[in-house]
């Protein structure tokens, strides 16, 4: 799949998972229920001569069309990242007030095609149509695109390629399809846009949205996704294999950070949304050649460690002088026995410092300022930005890629 903008499934999408069931459901029994499809068409001539106005409602939710319905739910599926960017409650009211207008818009832009070409438009494609196809402008203006790959040298293929083939499918299935997804393009321009403030006038209020999550988040919310990052399913076994390869080298890198920064090196604060060590542990070390860890050499002066203190034998009990110099163990002396009872050995002050194995050594790689203020105005943090392009080497797609993946 083209598409990338975010984790596979409905974590943190209840009312996209939610609309996904309960569309799908009823398209299916009103399949198996033919004799009920004329209470769900979208008439505008029962709207407009017999005063249908019930259909404004019915016949703007549920597609009789199974082909309108697999887009719809497609469309739907992939725009779940802006529930994720915006919350469930901003997502609905986006979706109410879209919903609205589009009814109003459905009916100017009617009026305008039966006097610009004398024809009377009866019926529109049913469904909840209008609505998705206004949140693609939400989704152009605030999903960035990513590269994904090119088709035949010449054409880019992006991680929004996909979403854009299937709302051109949606848009050819039917012939006025194309008069409901402009007066859903025109509703979403002026929703986004706050067109005479009309995001104060619908909006779906506060006390609702907790009633909705009381009530409908515990049967729809998804679950988390998994942790590990499934085995790659190439086209190929050279592609199979070389995902696996790339996921082994991700999972000796990711180990070989945790274990350095937990035995040598207390935990960074982190003040941004994510900790990066733990997302981006292959980037952050990408082209680097981590020095070894030491190891002591027989002839080093002897070092305690600080959280346990040597303690000499009684038969032989050993306490250096301030001013004496450290002590020197011969390579094939045998190991020093301490007793429990003994008291403290005390090295001379001057003495080299306690040999610690190096940690992996943090990057200072500096930022570019236009690349922090494009993924500020994404909606991301300044300290999440500026973290992203430096454990990504300053690429802007990577961290875009990432940022959306892990925080959508």
């Amino acid at each position: 799949m083209f598409t990338t903008t975010g984790s596979q499934g409905l974590d943190k999408a209840p009312l996209s998972k939610g609309l996904l069931l309960v569309l799908s459901g009823l398209t299916v029994v009103l399949t198996l229920l033919p004799q009920y499809h004329h209470l769900f068409t979208y008439s505008l001539q029962a709207i407009t001569q017999q005063h249908q106005v019930w259909r404004l409602v019915c016949g703007r939710l549920i597609c009789l069309d199974l082909k309108d319905t697999f887009c719809n739910s497609l469309l739907i599926y992939d725009f779940r990242i802006l529930e994720r960017r915006f919350g469930s409650r901003k997502f609905a009211s986006f979706l109410f007030g879209t919903w609205v207008l589009t009814a109003l818009v459905d009916f100017l832009l009617a009026e305008a095609f039966h006097y610009l070409f004398d024809y009377q438009v009866a019926e529109l494609p049913a469904g909840l149509l209008g609505p998705v196809f206004s949140l693609f402008v939400s989704f152009y203006s605030s999903i960035p695109k990513v590269p994904v790959t090119q088709l035949l040298g010449q054409i880019s293929i992006t991680n929004k390629s996909l979403v854009y083939i299937v709302g051109l499918q949606l848009l050819t299935s039917s012939p006025f399809m194309w008069l409901v997804a402009l007066s859903g393009l025109l509703s979403g321009k002026l929703y986004h846009g706050n067109a005479l403030r009309v995001q104060r006038l619908l909006f779906v209020p506060r006390w609702l949205s907790r009633v909705g999550a009381f009530v409908l988040e515990p049967l729809f919310s998804g679950p988390l996704p998994p942790s590990e990052t499934p085995l790659g399913m190439g086209a190929t076994l050279d592609i199979q294999r070389q995902q696996r390869m790339d996921l082994h080298d991700q999972q000796m890198l990711l180990a070989q950070f945790q274990q350095a920064t937990r035995n040598h090196r207390p935990p960074q604060p982190q003040n941004g949304l994510m900790n990066w060590n733990r997302f981006f542990p292959s980037l952050r070390y990408r082209g680097q050649n981590l020095p070894p860890e030491p190891q002591p050499h027989p002839s080093s002066p002897l070092q305690p460690h600080p959280s346990s203190p040597l303690q000499p034998h009684p038969s032989s009990p050993l306490q250096l002088h301030p001013t004496a110099p450290p002590l020197q163990l011969h390579p094939t002396a045998p190991p020093l026995q301490l007793h429990p009872t003994a008291p403290p050995l005390q090295l001379h002050p001057t003495a080299p410092p306690l040999l610690e194995p190096t940690a992996p050594p943090l990057i200072n790689t500096p930022v570019a300022e236009e690349q922090v203020a494009r993924l500020m105005e994404m909606g991301f943090s300044r300290i999440d930005a500026q973290d992203a392009l430096r454990v990504s080497n300053n690429d802007i797609n990577v961290a875009t890629n990432f940022l959306l993946q892990h925080l959508g």
